[in-house]
């Protein structure tokens, strides 16, 4: 190269680290029941941190799924055919039980062990936890159909990755899906149009169209169709047990903004056939399991993608310099990092709390299950919309070198609306918090109960919980305040558990912040005297 093509002050490759030395990750973890995965929490880290992982990621992003309706005889196939690393990425986080396993795991904490597990790996590459979320949330739902549940419940939980178009029953282990979102419903599920007809053999024939069905390779959906006695829940296997195709029919792949390794389609239903789920007429409330848990998901995979962003923008820093100093070293710049990783460490805290109360909830905890409604809930709405900005500031953090693909920051931002928008918008999560509120009342007093449990130890939160109490006592124009309510209660949740579980300035910076008006409107306005040094110490990616 010539002299003027001298390489200097460029930040080294971010090499191997370990994801899974994350205080924030294992306190949660040995805090929630779960301190006996440590081990393979670990293990699992330390594959996720690696060059060679993330490598696998980048490539099943820049080559993504490709529909193949037809073989080349003409035969209707309905095939994906996917990038190879796309399924190495499968077949390990399968092997590790980041799919359905935890509900054969009798052990207390499995559910935790899992959501840490799925926090890790999604850092490398976070389109492919799409069918693993929804495969670990079918099984409460397919438990309406115990028939069913016997069937398919062990080939769900298999840790063995078996892809392709075959019989289920035939298969080592099962991937599965959920088909609800129609046209001119979206969101609205009960506007739904897909007819649903019994049969003499006492199945039925399912014909309509659904208009966003995430990974569509999956070996059966759950999914939403209007049966003679009102809006139902159905299995729809791909293939029928005889080896024939399901007259269920791939249209085309949706052109998405990120979420790349991940295929996302149109389907037709043309006299599929279909296995209730649950009772006629009680569509929503029996797949509503499934998005509780599916939910969760959002929540610890946005908490995933700020730890990702995070680690980036940290490691550029600590290896650049400009105007005499290291990034890291500059105050202003510090300010910055140390603001996104109090940030990042109250999304994971509050993660592992809400993957506890699942749980403890799955074990038959009665308080869990209530705050579980709600906490999730609420979870979902502010860790989600969080993201995005999250990812756009540390971005930023690398300048122009975090615009270019080759830096993984511009595949982080372009996945950061997903969980958002994934299992009901803003819009959707704000009111369903509501609508928990009214059905259920014990869901409000766990909630309070939770949150209440810092109060008397820190001046900004016992405030910040006395506007909570006021605005929940005041459902005057409700809906149209919703938002502003439930972001009051996301951060005092946040607040109340870094107060009890994370070190005192990290709280104290929380709270002087997020609930004491200390704080502009974007990442990097930290009031002086927060201990940035700790902040930062915690969140350094460690080798």
């Amino acid at each position: 190269m010539p002299p003027t093509h001298e390489v200097f002050n460029q930040a080294t490759p971010l090499g191997d680290y370990a994801a899974a030395d994350d205080p924030a990750l294992l306190e949660g973890l040995r805090r929630e029941g779960a301190e006996w995965a440590e081990p393979e929490v670990r293990e699992v880290g330390d594959a996720a941190g690696s060059e060679r992982v993330r490598a696998w990621g980048e490539s099943a992003n820049a080559y993504p799924p490709v529909l193949r309706t037809h073989d080349r005889y003409g035969h209707r196939i309905d095939e994906i055919d996917y990038q190879p690393a796309y399924h190495v990425l499968m077949d390990q986080a399968v092997e590790h039980g980041l799919h359905a396993a935890p509900w054969a795991d009798e052990r207390p904490g499995a559910h935790v062990a899992r959501a840490a597990k799925f926090f890790l790996w999604s850092q490398a590459e976070s389109g492919h936890g799409c069918p693993l979320s929804m495969t670990y949330a079918v099984v409460p739902a397919l438990r309406h159909a115990p028939a069913l549940a016997e069937r398919y419940e062990p080939l769900l939980t298999s840790r063995s990755y078996d892809f392709g178009l075959r019989a289920p029953l035939g298969k080592r282990g099962l991937i599965a899906g959920m088909s609800m979102t129609e046209k001119q419903g979206g969101s609205d599920v009960r506007a739904n149009t897909t007819r649903a007809v019994p049969t003499a053999e006492g199945h039925y024939l399912l014909t309509g169209h659904k208009w966003f069905t995430s990974a569509p390779m999956s070996d059966f959906f759950l999914t939403l169709a209007q049966a003679p006695e009102g809006l139902s829940c159905f299995l729809v296997p791909r293939v029928l047990p005889d080896g024939s195709r399901n007259a269920l029919l791939v249209q085309r792949l949706k052109d998405k903004l990120g979420n790349h390794s991940n295929a996302s389609a149109e389907l037709e239903y043309d006299g599929a056939v279909a296995h209730l789920v649950g009772e006629p007429g009680r569509g929503v409330p029996t797949i509503i399991e499934m998005v509780n848990c599916t939910r969760l998901d959002c929540v610890i995979g946005s908490a995933s993608g700020m730890r990702a962003a995070l680690t980036h923008a940290l490691h550029h820093a600590e290896h650049r310099a400009a105007f005499g100093r290291t990034l890291v070293d500059q105050p202003l710049m510090r300010n910055v990092l140390a603001d996104l990783a109090l940030e990042s460490e109250a999304a994971t805290t509050l993660m592992t709390r809400l993957a506890g109360a699942v749980d403890r909830s799955v074990r038959g905890d009665a308080a869990e299950t209530a705050f579980r409604r709600l906490g999730v809930a609420v979870g979902k709405f502010w860790v989600t919309k969080r993201q995005p900005a999250h990812a756009a500031e540390a971005l930023e953090c690398l300048g122009g070198n975090g615009y270019v693909e080759e830096s993984g920051m511009p595949r982080l931002f372009r996945d950061s609306p997903l969980n958002s928008i994934w299992e009901g918008s803003g819009n959707v999560a704000a009111l369903d918090v509501l609508r928990a509120m009214a059905r259920s009342p014990e869901s409000l007093e766990a909630f309070l109960g939770e949150v209440g449990a810092a109060s008397g130890v820190d001046d900004h939160f016992d405030a910040a919980l006395k506007r909570l109490h006021q605005a929940l006592g005041d459902l005057d124009e409700a809906q149209y305040r919703a938002r502003s309510v439930v972001e009051l209660m996301a951060l005092t949740l946040q607040a109340s558990l870094l107060l009890r579980h994370a070190p005192t300035p990290v709280a104290e910076a929380f709270t002087r912040t997020r609930l004491g008006g200390e704080w502009g409107r974007v990442f990097g306005t930290l009031p002086r005297g927060v201990d940035t040094a700790l902040i930062l110490d915690r969140a350094r990616p460690r080798r």
